[in-house]
């Protein structure tokens, strides 16, 4: 039997979510707006949009190219991170692009991309994987620049090459913080996945968003915006469960609830 505090921290996240739709219903009553259905009236067309095949195919479509961008991203950016961590020189060569290309919203890059690749699903892809990118270099990075010589020192004594050193010691030690860049790029990924769906309108879960706001279906788009905060919600409650084994030995005494898990 839990304990109730233990049941408490997991009821948190459930009561605040009803105290929002509350508020969100009462707010509706009050303002009278068509524009702005109420809580009732968008949950009720959740089942509708997930109980037709079109819009679940374009929900899944919008997770596969999630995926696509999210896993090319983290394999191409944890090995750049952990090399700009322990080389000056590659981190003097790769740092000034990087800091050209972060403080550029990823929506900008859609018309250039579009003109280059067209509007499929390789531009929402790359997109993606732009937006992905930044945050798990730099936690790459950090993770691998504080990473004790000493460990180094004592790698290469035992005959390990610079590369097996960077594999068996800078990678393991990197890890937390490197979790910690992926899930923040999880939800990355899915804020650029839905930018990216919304400015090339052929298919995913932004294409049924604005389709639904352009036909005056109110109701469709607010159900929409709880589909994908829901997503956000499962993904994350997912990942912190796997991120929570890999790094068990250095979970906090205290970390902030982001998420159900």
């Amino acid at each position: 039997m839990m304990s109730p505090a233990v049941l408490t921290r997991r009821a948190a996240p459930v009561l605040a979510c009803i105290g929002l739709l509350a508020v969100w219903q009462v707010a509706s009553l009050a303002l009278k707006n068509d524009s702005f259905p109420t809580a009732v009236e968008a949950v009720r067309a959740i089942p509708d949009i997930l109980g037709d095949k079109e819009s679940l195919t374009n929900i899944l479509a919008s997770l596969r190219r999630m995926a696509i961008g999210f896993g090319v991203a983290v394999l191409v950016s944890i090995p750049l991170g952990l090399l700009m961590g322990r080389s000056r020189a590659i981190a003097a060569f790769f740092n000034p692009l990087l800091m050209v290309i972060y403080p550029v919203p990823k929506a900008a890059l859609m018309p250039i991309i579009m003109l280059w690749l067209g509007v499929g699903d390789v531009t929402k892809t790359l997109v993606i994987f732009l937006g992905v990118s930044l945050p798990v270099i730099y936690h790459s990075f950090e993770g691998a620049k504080a990473v004790e010589e000493k460990m180094l020192w004592s790698g290469a004594a035992m005959g390990l090459s610079p590369a097996q050193r960077l594999v068996r010691i800078v990678l393991p030690a990197a890890l937390p913080e490197i979790l910690t860049g992926c899930r923040t790029g999880l939800v990355l990924a899915l804020i650029t996945m839905i930018t990216s769906e919304m400015i090339a309108r052929q298919s995913g879960a932004g294409n049924i968003l604005f389709n639904a706001l352009d036909m005056g279906q109110y109701d469709t788009v607010f159900a929409m915006i709880i589909i994908v905060g829901a997503m956000g919600i499962c993904l994350d409650a997912i990942f912190e469960r796997v991120r929570a084994r890999l790094v068990r030995w250095s979970e906090p005494q205290f970390d902030m609830p982001l998420s159900f898990s």
